[in-house]
C-alpha cells in the first residue's frame, strides 16, 4: 500500500530554495524511497535516526537532506537542509530525545 507523503510547511519553503534541478531530483527521491518503504533503512540513502522523538528518518539525496517521520500510512517530510546545515538543524531536537 503507497504511503501518502505530507510536506510540513517548513519544507514546502525548504524545497522552494532549492535549485529547479536539486528540486526535481529531490521529488524523484521522496516518490522512489518514500512512497512505499519509507522504513527501509539502507548504507547509502535511508538511516533511521537514534536518541531523538523526531525526525524518525534521514534520506539522503545528493547533497540535501530529507528528514521525515513517519506514523501508520503517512510520511511526513518535516525539513530539507543541505549537508553543512544538517547537523545545526538536528541539534535543535536533541533536548527531546
Amino acid at each position: 500500500m503507497p504511503f501518502e507523503i505530507v510536506l510540513a510547511p517548513e519544507a514546502v519553503e525548504d524545497l522552494r530554495r532549492l535549485t529547479a534541478s536539486t528540486r526535481a531530483t529531490v521529488r524523484i527521491a521522496l516518490e522512489t524511497h518514500l512512497r512505499h518503504e519509507p522504513k527501509k533503512a539502507s548504507r547509502s540513502r535511508i538511516k533511521r535516526l537514534r536518541g531523538l522523538l523526531r525526525p524518525q528518518y534521514r534520506l539522503r539525496v545528493g547533497e540535501v537532506r530529507v528528514f521525515y517521520d513517519v506514523s501508520g500510512t503517512t510520511v511526513e517530510v518535516l525539513a530539507m537542509v543541505p549537508k553543512s546545515e544538517a547537523e545545526s538543524w538536528l541539534a535543535q531536537f536533541e533536548d527531546l530525545g
